[in-house]
């Protein structure tokens, strides 16, 4: 009996310290206690004080995390180059696409609450997409209109195969005669469904589950969360993912008081960084200030904090919780982190752009290591924004990573070289 007893308090012991363990918020710790070496983990700081001293990048904010413990949180170089303005850990980015991670959980948020399917038609939520029409490309001879072969599904949104470009294919006159060119919207005086309303007039770059590609899709998605909600983006957002994971400084506009956080946008020229435009859109410092605060962008409209996007990642790496609060169910985070490439149901598709590298719902997955030929593991999963952030997530190992900098457009071997860099530091 005595033994029963001991055995049934041990078991209690271990289930309150493994609820304990995913219910507390990341915490810095040694890497050492987590299976990194701190002396290889500062070859980053080498190679990153390299690139700010040779002026190829202004600043930039890494944070790594182990085991739910951050190992690694520095900044380095100027957040304002002019007016030498240190970067800090503290820093706003604009994360621009690192958006979309947040809205694809949305959507799989819906589908737990029983609102949709991703099998649902997209023309379930939004009519005008009921007779999608795609642009077949002629070669010199232009390109004709024909009826889309199936309809778009919400499946198809999050994996990028719906057919929908940024407006630059083959009907990308017509795109450009709508003023739907490109990922920016924070400039726009329109809801985001108006936008999405009039791409349903457009042909589309391709049918539907016949091919990747990379567009409007999550900003597509925002305007059905919208649509099911009754709330606008934000608010969603707000109530049901950034709130509950305390994500105060992630934002579709920045609050007043919080404008000297936001770091500069710089542009490169002629390998020199060159203060971006105050107004514009794609490549200037944008509207999250002071533009019209009506359009939320699921496909790219984010600001956000190192601290803030490592407590969404954490989030998914512990199976849908963190801090108590559970946003997913872990089966929906297995969902989204499977290859939806590898299979019959999208038969014929590639992702294009990396060797060894599949899709899941809302970010690349690495599906064959030695194909791929960087470091990582079969699983790893990440993105990247605009402005040249990016973030990956390694289940096996624990791991993640995320990096924050703000040029756009900009040619460089940063993004390859920090996931080696803390590859090569894992010692256990």
């Amino acid at each position: 009996m005595f033994i029963n007893l001991f055995r049934s308090q041990l078991l209690f012991v271990c289930l309150l310290w493994f609820l304990v363990g995913y219910g507390q918020q990341l915490r810095s710790d040694l890497p050492e206690n987590n299976g990194m070496s701190s002396e290889r983990l500062s070859n980053i700081d080498n190679v990153f004080t390299n690139y700010i001293d040779s002026q190829k990048l202004p600043g930039s904010v890494i944070l790594v995390a182990r085991n739910g413990k951050i190992v690694y949180h520095k900044s380095f170089g100027m957040s304002d180059m002019e007016n030498e303005v240190p970067m800090t850990n503290d820093k706003i980015f604009r994360i621009a696409s690192q958006t979309k991670a947040l809205v694809s959980v949305g959507i799989m948020m819906l589908q737990e609450d029983g609102k949709l399917l991703l099998s649902d038609s997209l023309a379930t939520y939004i009519p005008e997409f009921k007779n999608t029409k795609v642009a077949v490309s002629k070669g010199k001879k232009g390109y004709r209109v024909v009826k889309a072969k199936r309809p778009i599904r919400i499946r198809d949104l999050l994996t990028h195969t719906a057919g929908v470009g940024y407006g630059f294919g083959p009907a990308a006159s017509q795109w450009k005669k709508a003023d739907l060119q490109g990922w920016y919207f924070a400039h726009k005086n329109e809801s985001i469904l108006e936008s999405v309303r009039e791409m349903a007039k457009l042909p589309m770059d391709a049918h539907p589950g016949e091919a990747f590609v990379y567009g409007y899709n999550t900003d597509i998605l925002g305007a059905v969360i919208e649509v099911i909600s009754g709330k606008s983006l934000d608010v969603f957002l707000k109530e049901r993912i950034l709130d509950p994971l305390g994500m105060v400084d992630t934002h579709f506009y920045l609050p007043a008081e919080k404008t000297p956080r936001l770091s500069v946008v710089y542009n490169q020229e002629d390998n020199k960084l060159v203060r971006a435009d105050d107004d514009g859109e794609e490549e200037s410092q944008g509207h999250y200030v002071v533009g019209p605060r009506k359009s939320f962008s699921g496909g790219a409209g984010l600001l956000s904090t190192s601290d803030d996007y490592a407590r969404f990642l954490q989030m998914l790496l512990n199976g849908g919780i963190y801090n108590d609060n559970r946003i997913l169910s872990r089966k929906s985070v297995e969902l989204m982190i499977a290859d939806q490439m590898n299979g019959d149901h999208y038969q014929g598709v590639r992702f294009p752009w990396d060797w060894g590298t599949g899709f899941g719902l809302g970010f690349s997955i690495t599906n064959n290591l030695g194909d791929r030929g960087v470091l990582g593991s079969v699983g790893e999963y990440g993105w990247g924004g605009a402005y040249h952030s990016s973030y990956f997530v390694n289940p096996g190992e624990k791991l993640l990573v995320v990096y924050f900098t703000q040029v756009v457009p900009i040619t460089l071997d940063d993004h390859q070289k920090l996931k080696a860099l803390v590859y090569q530091a894992i010692v256990d």
